[in-house]
């Protein structure tokens, strides 16, 4: 019998994996990623980003014109080009993501001494923004299949533990008022939307879409950031599209907007040289210059994301050869900007397989990381509450993100 020189590479990987199942894993992973991916002599970075549209030509036209702070047309023309992009009415520009957080959740109610419900497989930033409220993170699971918040778990442990009560919901153990609910769109995926906003107009919770990681990610042929009350986008170095540092508030109801952009911008009063601020505000608005960078991505967008998908496409296909390991693909009702691909290893894998992965990809210049360390194990959120997040740390121990720069198409 003759092998096909590929078919051939996937029978010696499988023998050398019945001899020595982690390390031939690690081994048959880093194959599969080096057969997708460039061949130079450069390390390959998780995600980097991409200029090659009219940035120079925008951010000049910002010196040029001296409007480099955070006035100036650059500023109101980005948040025209997200609101036509996302199709949300309202759009206001941030200095950066957890910005974006911290004034969607001011925004949506939330009040000192409140919880919210946010889910423990996430970024950090969601649970410092709720602190920055004086508001207490409480940690929620994960469903494996769209690695956002688990509504059907959720709605059981609210039935189980909350009450309802003058309009509002409560913690029963703490006395405390569940004000909101965030939801990632974990690495650019979707999460059940429909199911969880269900979850929230039945115990009278806010939803806040924490969308950092999806801009140009599509629910159900709808851009996300129709669901929340706010959505927080980010547009850091490392996200899809970027403008150094700098993030933005969404919203389809005009008042929550306008109050969000009043105290993001020190909640001053509008006046031609009188400074007058009517409540404690924030000085949290995108300066002009990194704007005008945000501008020329967003024209760039639809390119990026017609890249990112090939990419995928071709990690899928890579990866059906690989035993013990699956690609992660969309949710069937999304349309994903795949942000940063995931590979997720089988459930009899823990993170010793994981870290093995992790060792041998870097140190052959194949950039991977884990998942976000959980919520709940940090020191400063340990005391607080949680319900049972297992499947939370099954992901958190047999996920790895592998290189997802537009570029590597």
């Amino acid at each position: 019998m003759v092998f096909k020189e590929k078919e051939l590479t996937v029978l010696q990987d499988r023998h050398v994996q019945h001899m020595n199942p982690s390390r031939s894993l690690a081994e048959s992973i880093l194959s599969a990623l080096k057969q997708c991916l460039p061949t130079n002599d450069r390390p390959i970075a998780l995600h980097e980003p991409s200029f090659s549209g009219n940035e120079w030509k925008y951010v000049k036209e910002c010196l040029d014109s001296n409007w480099v702070s955070s006035a100036g047309p650059f500023v109101s023309r980005f948040e025209a080009m997200l609101c036509d992009f996302t199709g949300v009415r309202f759009a206001v520009a941030t200095v950066n993501g957890t910005a974006a957080l911290h004034i969607c959740l001011k925004a949506a109610g939330v009040k000192p001494d409140d919880e919210v419900l946010c889910p423990t497989l996430t970024f950090v930033a969601t649970a410092n923004a709720i602190m920055y409220c004086n508001a207490t993170p409480h940690f929620v699971d994960s469903d494996e299949t769209t690695l956002g918040v688990d509504p059907k778990k959720l709605e059981e442990y609210l039935r189980l533990k909350a009450t309802v009560r003058g309009g509002e919901c409560h913690n029963t153990a703490t006395g405390r008022r569940i004000s909101a609910l965030i939801v990632l769109h974990t690495f650019g995926h979707p999460a059940d939307l429909d199911s969880l906003k269900e979850v929230c107009d039945r115990f009278k919770i806010a939803l806040i879409e924490d969308a950092a990681q999806s801009i140009g990610s599509h629910y159900k042929g709808k851009h996300i950031g129709h669901w929340g009350i706010t959505s927080g986008l980010s547009f850091n170095g490392n996200k899809t599209i970027t403008t150094g540092g700098g993030g933005a508030i969404l919203s389809n109801d005009k008042a929550v907007a306008d109050y969000a952009r009043h105290i993001s911008t020190t909640a001053r009063l509008p006046h031609q040289w009188t400074y007058f601020h009517d409540e404690i505000g924030y000085n949290y608005r995108l300066p002009s210059i990194n704007a005008a960078l945000g501008c020329a991505q967003l024209e760039e967008l639809p390119s990026f994301l017609e890249k990112k998908r090939s990419l995928a496409e071709r990690y899928r296909i890579a990866f059906q050869e690989v035993e013990g390991v699956r690609f992660f693909v969309e949710p069937p009702y999304a349309r994903s900007n795949y942000w940063l691909n995931a590979i997720l290893l089988d459930p009899k894998a823990g993170s010793r397989e994981r870290d093995l992965l992790l060792e041998l990809t870097n140190s052959n210049g194949v950039m991977t990381r884990p998942a976000y360390v959980l919520m709940h194990n940090l020191r400063m959120f340990r005391g607080c509450p949680r319900m049972d997040l297992s499947s939370a740390e099954s992901i958190e121990a047999r996920l790895v993100n592998i290189p997802s720069s537009p570029s590597l198409a």
